[in-house]
């Protein structure tokens, strides 16, 4: 029996999570930006999403503007209505069948090869449980696993099929540590977003907030690549060829000190960012539902 790529309108409600799920509870506290090019490494590491990133994406010329379109739909996927969250995903879906070309070793790729759709979905929940682990609570083992049941689950509305990822925590790690160890290369995106994380765009800021970005660059930015390095298991920081000291390691660990000793203060909007995330920037959000 064929699997249905995309839910039925029936089944959509039961896909997004609430707001009593660890998706929402966990999936925007803000220490997990920390992992956005963490996330983006192990991506565009796989031959094919390196290759569709290379050719179809402005992430050099429009850095900040590619991630606000990935953060526009992931939290469209959490947040919105179900209704709004499976158009979203349909769009996103549909905007991935034009990407196609050829890999850095000559052989065609298709963005919606399922092996490389589904890294992609997979590397998300990765990084932000990876980001809880280092800067924040670590997801206790049964929530850990009800956060992947549910990740996955919401996959379905992006076309990420079932059979696409692992059912379980313990089998999710297998694959991911498999697709590490075995599929993930180094190759020109991955230099191209190496050196764009050391080297930051200016964001569109209006003027009066130009200030405090250019005080906060270069802590903001050092803050960025040791949580990218550090993340990054010591084979892919070799195969990408990342220098890593004891020294930054100290410097990583008292980046984790402070943010976790700060977690008491830090007030429930900047845990779960969201919904108001979304209240931002919901007109864009409609816009990927076109």
């Amino acid at each position: 029996m064929r699997t249905r790529m995309l839910p039925s309108e029936h089944e959509v409600p039961q896909l997004v999570p609430g707001p009593g799920s660890v998706t929402w509870r966990r999936a925007t506290d803000a220490r997990t930006f920390l992992a956005a090019g963490y996330a983006l490494l192990l991506q565009v590491a796989h031959p094919t999403v390196g290759a569709g990133v290379r050719d179809h994406s402005d992430y050099r010329e429009d850095p900040w503007g590619r991630l606000l379109r990935t953060l526009d739909f992931t939290n469209a996927l959490i947040y919105a209505e179900p209704p709004l969250a499976a158009a979203v995903a349909r769009g996103v879906r549909a905007r991935h069948r034009r990407i196609r070309g050829l890999r850095e070793d000559g052989s065609r790729y298709h963005a919606l090869e399922p092996d490389a759709y589904a890294w992609v979905w997979a590397t998300l929940f990765a990084a932000i449980a990876a980001a809880h682990d280092r800067f924040g609570a670590p997801l206790r083992a049964e929530e850990r696993a009800r956060f992947w049941l549910e990740w996955r689950r919401l996959g379905r509305l992006l076309g990420v099929r079932e059979v696409d990822l692992p059912a379980t925590l313990a089998g999710f790690e297998d694959y991911f540590a498999a697709t590490v160890a075995g599929t993930l290369t180094d190759n020109e995106t991955v230099q191209g977003v190496l050196l764009s994380l050391r080297r930051p765009a200016t964001p569109p800021l209006p003027r009066y907030a130009l200030a405090a970005w250019l005080l906060g660059r270069g802590p903001a930015t050092r803050a960025v690549q040791l949580a990218t390095a550090g993340l990054l298991t010591p084979g892919l920081r070799e195969r990408f060829a990342l220098r890593w000291t004891p020294a930054q390691q100290l410097e990583l660990g008292a980046l984790a000190h402070l943010l976790r000793a700060a977690a008491p203060l830090t007030p429930a909007p900047l845990r779960v960012m969201g919904p108001a995330y979304l209240r931002w920037r919901h007109e864009h959000a409609l816009a990927l539902a076109a």
